[in-house]
């Protein structure tokens, strides 16, 4: 075990998203916790507050005294502090790995995967628990409002954990309670085929030692789950399910209520649920189902469910200027800006701006026809170059070609063409939605602040 006999254990990035909930359990299980990174940042506050010094700017000197290293992903191999500690001899070990080993310390670890829903999944999760009283630590891939930011050490034997299937990353988890929301065509750079997909999320499944909770509905799942030798719970929206969700209603707004049933007609609880999308019934009865197996009651997830505003990033309104709103949401694949868009077209808007950052140019390239065709289920759809992120464009792959596809679609180079153009061509009644999972969130900002100077009365 990498955290027997260690003391001090340094973090590099300490202010990611996933290092930062890592960070807080470490910290109060007594390790002295140091850490660095690059840029302030709100997460970056949160460590400082606990009381963890942080270093801004990576140096060798850093990682003094330190007998265990742990990095993200994107640390670089030439970073200053990752080659010191490989010259000493310190261990050092990245994020993913020590989460897994954090998974195996809780007596009850409920990991949520899925190509699709996953951060909504976990916070939901999340907030049923805390509401029941029963304390959880959890790992976000996504702020939570309720718990100011993506994770929280508790101080029960409950731990949540989103799981990521991203070059096997879920395989280092030990999950009590395994939760599959749906297997989806991503990740084919890493995966190659949707057998291999399919063939991950097995063996993901096949290391609960308690239960797994799977979507009985999609298709691509239910084959990859076939003879499993574990007690499954199936849920979906069919009656043949174990749990299913029924009666659907939409009072107005964003807000939609839902029955949630058990097989053979057993209404098990009402639900009131305040994030719109069909998708999101899916998410919040997975949840629930999960909350049960950790000792929630029905009456806790009404709670809960009614007391979830979103994640960040998952449908996150930013802001209203003369009646122009802006969203900004995570959604990166076609199914995923599939269920947004369909979800903003049952809301109130005169019209739908679609605002889209492609994110890396393996998956632009390979599924270019469904992003075309789900874009337009937009009324304006505009544009951003790829975020090409760990690839380089060995594949000549431009968003001029996405733009191409798409019936009056407009594309720019810069966030700052992006945001002035948006503000100029918005109406009263508009809803507009940055789409992506790279940093198209500043160009929702600077959207919304170039609205404010457009209209300063309101």
């Amino acid at each position: 075990m990498l955290l027997e006999n260690k003391k001090h254990i340094h973090f590099i990035g300490i202010g990611g998203s996933g290092m930062y909930p890592i960070a807080q359990i470490l910290h109060d299980e007594g390790y002295t916790i140091t850490g660095s990174d690059n840029n302030e940042t709100d997460t970056l506050r949160r460590v400082r507050e606990m009381g963890i010094p942080v270093t801004l700017g990576q140096r060798a000197e850093n990682i003094e005294g330190a007998d265990l290293i742990i990095h993200t992903a994107a640390i670089m191999d030439d970073n200053p502090e990752l080659i010191a500690a490989r010259e000493s001899g310190i261990p050092t070990v990245e994020r993913s790995v020590i989460l897994g080993e954090l998974t195996a310390r809780y007596q009850d670890t409920l990991c949520v995967s899925g190509t699709h829903g996953k951060t909504t999944t976990t916070s939901m999760l999340t907030q049923i628990l805390l509401d029941a009283g029963l304390d959880p630590s959890c790992v976000i891939g996504g702020k939570l409002s309720s718990i100011g930011g993506s994770g929280r050490s508790g101080h029960s034997q409950r731990m949540v954990c989103e799981s990521c299937e991203f070059v096997d990353t879920f395989l280092k988890l030990h999950p009590d309670v395994a939760v599959v929301l749906n297997i989806d065509a991503d990740h084919l750079d890493y995966f190659k085929t949707m057998d291999n997909l399919k063939a991950s999320f097995r063996k993901f499944a096949e290391k609960a030692t308690r239960v797994v909770i799977y979507n009985g509905d999609d298709a691509n799942t239910v084959e990859a789950m076939a003879g499993l030798q574990k007690r499954t719970i199936t849920f979906g929206y069919s009656e043949t399910n174990d749990y299913y969700a029924a009666n659907i209603r939409h009072p107005g707004g964003v807000e939609t209520q839902f029955d949630l049933m058990k097989k053979g007609g057993e209404l098990v609880c009402s639900l009131r649920m305040h994030v719109p999308g069909e998708h999101n019934i899916l998410n919040a009865t997975a949840a629930c189902i999960a909350a049960f197996e950790a000792d929630a009651t029905p009456e806790d997830c009404v709670r809960g469910i009614d007391n979830f505003h979103g994640s960040g990033r998952r449908f996150e309104v930013l802001g209203k200027v003369n009646d122009i709103t802006v969203v900004d949401d995570y959604a990166h694949h076609p199914t995923e800006i599939e269920a947004t868009l369909k979800a903003a077209r049952t809301l109130p808007f005169n019209r739908v701006w679609a605002v889209h950052q492609p994110f890396t140019y393996s998956r632009t390239y390979m599924l270019m026809d469904q992003f075309a065709q789900v874009l337009q289920l937009a009324d304006r759809v505009v544009l951003s170059e790829i975020m090409g992120s760990r690839e380089k464009n060995t594949l000549s792959v431009y968003t001029s070609q996405l733009a191409a596809r798409i019936p009056g679609a407009v594309w720019f180079p810069e966030f700052d063409e992006i945001s002035s153009y948006v503000a100029e061509e918005a109406r009263p009644g508009d809803l507009i939605i940055t789409l992506g999972c790279g940093d198209v969130d500043k160009c929702a900002h600077m959207i919304l602040q170039k609205l404010q100077k457009r209209y300063p009365e309101a």
